[in-house]
């Protein structure tokens, strides 16, 4: 009897949310424009994984905090995880993940990284406000992330979108122990107080 209850409940609610969900994160390949200059904008594909490694060994001074296998197992999780990429002139140049958990209505940011020669022009920025925007598609309330307490720059950006420091993880990277700021944006609050990116 539970087991039937179970099923029936799964089929009624959570696999309704689900396809809700999953409508309301796709993206479809397009171009688009950011700064004067068009890019390519899609969802990453296993066949990424090794450009997406080359760009955080660009970023971490050839580290690469996530391997093949985790990243691997990330872009499996299409019910629960998005991954966008963006190629300029067909080369891999920036990319963004996120986890979704419905129980929570949070979004997590995962990873975002941008190629050195590729930053400073908006492609971060750009690629934060289309999470933003899919996470209220789906009616989540929070966004979170974790930032190193060193990169001011990243930390800049959040702040400028909205987010604020909600704690902080000490030794939370592997590499050097460095401190981690705990960071959230409030999506249910943002239609009562002025943003400037246009969600």
């Amino acid at each position: 009897m539970l087991k039937k209850f179970r099923k029936w409940y799964h089929n009624l609610f959570l696999k309704s949310n689900q396809v809700f969900r999953e409508q309301q994160i796709a993206v479809k390949n397009h171009i688009v424009e950011i700064k004067d200059a068009k890019y390519f904008i899609g969802k990453a594909m296993v066949t990424d994984i090794p450009e997406l490694l080359k760009i955080e060994k660009s970023v971490y001074d050839g580290q690469t905090p996530w391997n093949y296998t985790t990243m691997l197992k990330e872009l499996k999780r299409e019910q629960d995880r998005l991954y966008l990429v963006i190629r300029y002139h067909d080369q891999l140049v920036a990319f963004i993940g996120c986890a979704m958990f419905d129980t929570k209505r949070e979004c997590h940011i995962t990873n975002l990284a941008v190629q050195k020669e590729f930053q400073h022009r908006g492609l971060a920025y750009y690629l934060m406000t289309v999470i933003i925007k899919k996470a209220r598609l789906i009616n989540y309330d929070q966004i979170t992330l974790e930032v190193r307490s060193s990169n001011y720059r990243a930390q800049h950006l959040y702040s400028d979108l909205g987010f604020y420091r909600t704690g902080i993880k000490n030794n939370y990277y592997v590499d050097n122990q460095e401190d981690a700021i705990d960071m959230a944006l409030d999506i249910s609050e943002m239609d009562s107080r002025p943003n400037n990116y246009g969600l």
